[in-house]
């Protein structure tokens, strides 16, 4: 044991994480030059394309230092704010972290988060400061960034550059000297935390764990705690960045799979601490709690028929992505479909275009909203997930909705714009903090439904793409608000429907079915687009009518006749306006995010 050393990658998005895990790997020499290839460790389509980590992976790797062996247990994180879930989990697994930041960019939003994490799991945290070989790189400045910020010594940070290679082997000197050798009692009975989860078709439900006492055997007869299930281990194996290597033991200390030949990945569930069946441990490893989703949206197949076919899409991405939680739902405008629960933005988008891409199915998302608690007048209390699911007016008592704490870090120069925009998503400052003369640090308490729309994307053109932000939920406050209806030729469309403060319907109901006039396609007859408060209507536009010149023939002559062909053409669109359907682009449906 006590040449192991578990240790995770944590960081901002986009500071190098994946790169600095290839060039370890490659360093270990783990890989020949001929298998090794960009962002190993994301083996996702879409984490290639976009750059970015979204699930955690493991590989086990062998380093000689001075002619003693070391099997390095390394743990890549993901970066975005999303995913903090399974970065909690990866870090309850290891002993010690690598806190990487860019030179260039120094210290963000996610960087801090991710530190309040590696510290509440007690983990030994090495600075390793990325990209010296930038022009913009200033190292000095970004340690003593880490030092105000985060409050950790930077004066032995480690300098690297992850594309070019320089001071990689420094780094894994230092991981094996700095980072603590794991603690357990190989002699006790078995307790591991299962920190990752997938589904694989051959081998069925597989479990990623770290083995804090005991040992996990093949043959071997495990319970897992929560749901005090039992099964037999059929398998065991560590991971390794080309194959996987069998193994008949994963002793005290170490990270392997165990293969219990599972259907279902749910029952193998993040977090969750394994121990013997016979000999149980008293104590799991640490407070088990399932990922909650904060961000709910509608998913329906445009054709209708594909129904069935996204129920077993769902089913099966699920097997892959334990956080993932949805419903059966209808819809009046897009028919059947699911509500989906997700961990933020970008989860649903990836989540959105995995379903597209790997299922090939062509989907529409009604707008994303968040959890409201209402409070009825016979005093009783609802959980709404959709807003077309509160209850009339005359019956809420009042709303409450989540708030986060949000951290913003950006350059100062556009401290005002990012106040100005915090206070106009009705945010409250709890905190201000000069890092140095550049950059500024704030804290505040903002409802998670303002953060949702389009907060990033306005946040990060204000910025030039500058400031940084995270975000963790805290708690549920009452607030004054209304249920915004859309009405598209008279009839309410529920996938439209949005929950807005009071204060502000007026102007989203004007913006909104301002867009929607754009969006929608000019039909044989005139349609209405109305923003509603439930019977009241507050805004309204027009989509014209496509006119058909129906005088064109009329080379003068009396009016009269052309005043009859007008006449027969008015009753003829209003005929048709009666029996007429307008069929909404998926756009229309998208139109509720881009409303400032």
């Amino acid at each position: 044991m006590k040449n192991i050393r578990n240790f995770s990658i944590i960081a901002h998005i986009d500071h190098g994480k994946s790169t600095l895990a290839d060039r370890i790997i490659q360093e270990c020499g783990s890989v020949t030059e001929r298998e090794m290839s960009t962002q190993m460790m994301d083996t996702m389509d879409i984490e290639q394309e976009r750059g970015i980590t979204i699930k955690a992976q493991s590989v086990r790797l062998d380093y000689v230092k001075d002619g003693e062996h070391y099997i390095l247990n390394l743990i890549d994180t993901p970066g975005h704010v999303d995913f903090s879930y399974e970065v909690s989990k990866s870090l309850a697994s290891s002993d010690g972290a690598l806190l990487i930041v860019d030179a260039a960019q120094g210290v963000e939003a996610q960087t801090i988060a991710n530190v309040y994490l590696a510290l509440d799991n007690d983990l030994e945290l090495i600075p390793v400061i990325n990209k010296i070989d930038l022009p913009a790189a200033d190292p000095d400045k970004v340690a003593e960034e880490i030092e105000e910020a985060i409050g950790i010594d930077a004066t032995d940070a480690c300098l690297v550059s992850a594309k070019s290679g320089i001071g990689i082997r420094e780094l894994i000197d230092a991981i094996v000297e700095r980072v603590p050798a794991p603690v357990g009692d190989p002699e006790k009975t078995t307790k591991a935390i299962i920190y990752d989860s997938w589904f694989d078709a051959y081998l069925g439900a597989l479990a990623l764990v770290r083995v804090f006492d005991g040992s996990i055997k093949k043959g071997q007869n495990i319970k897992l705690m929560s749901s005090g299930e039992e099964h037999q281990v059929l398998d065991l194996m560590y991971p390794h960045p080309m194959k996987k290597i069998k193994t008949t033991a994963i002793k005290s200390g170490e990270i392997g799979i165990v293969v219990l030949g599972l259907k279902e990945v749910s029952v193998v569930s993040v977090g969750d601490t394994i121990t013997d069946a016979k000999n149980p441990t008293l104590e799991p490893v640490g407070d088990y709690e399932p990922a909650k989703p904060f961000v709910f949206a509608g998913i329906y197949p445009i054709d209708t028929d594909k129904f069935e076919d996204l129920r077993d899409a769902l089913d099966k991405l699920k097997l892959n992505d334990s956080s993932l939680s949805y419903e059966p739902e209808t819809s009046v405008a897009l028919g059947f479909g699911f509500r989906v629960g997700f961990l933020g933005m970008l989860h649903m988008e990836v989540i959105k275009e995995r379903l597209e891409r790997e299922f090939n199915l062509d989907l529409i998302a009604s707008a994303p909203s968040v959890i409201y608690k209402v409070y009825l007048t016979n005093g009783e209390e609802q959980v709404v997930h959709n807003p077309s699911e509160l209850p009339q007016v005359n019956f809420i008592d009042r709303i409450e909705e989540p708030y986060v704490r949000a951290t913003v870090i950006t350059p100062a120069e556009y401290l005002g714009n990012i106040i100005t925009l915090l206070i106009g998503k009705r945010g409250t400052q709890t905190k201000m903090t000069y890092l140095n003369e550049e950059r500024v640090m704030l804290e505040y308490e903002i409802p998670m439904n303002e953060i949702v729309m389009d907060f990033y994307d306005t946040l990060k053109s204000i910025s030039k793409g500058y400031a940084s932000f995270d975000y963790e939920p805290i708690e549920f406050k009452v607030g004054d608000l209304v249920k915004l209806d859309i009405k598209v030729a008279g009839e309410a469309v529920d996938a439209l429907s949005i929950v807005v403060p009071r204060n502000q319907a007026l102007p989203r109901g004007r913006v909104l079915v301002k867009n929607m006039k754009e969006l929608i396609p000019r039909q044989l007859f005139e349609v209405a687009v109305q923003a509603s408060l439930g019977a009241q209507i507050i805004a309204r536009e027009t989509v014209k009518s496509t006119g058909k010149n129906v005088t064109a023939k009329c080379y003068g002559g009396d009016i009269t006749r052309k005043r009859k062909l007008l006449e027969k053409q008015k009753a003829g669109k209003k005929r048709m306006k009666s029996i007429g359907k307008v069929q909404l682009p998926q756009e229309a449906f998208m139109s509720v995010l881009k409303m400032d």
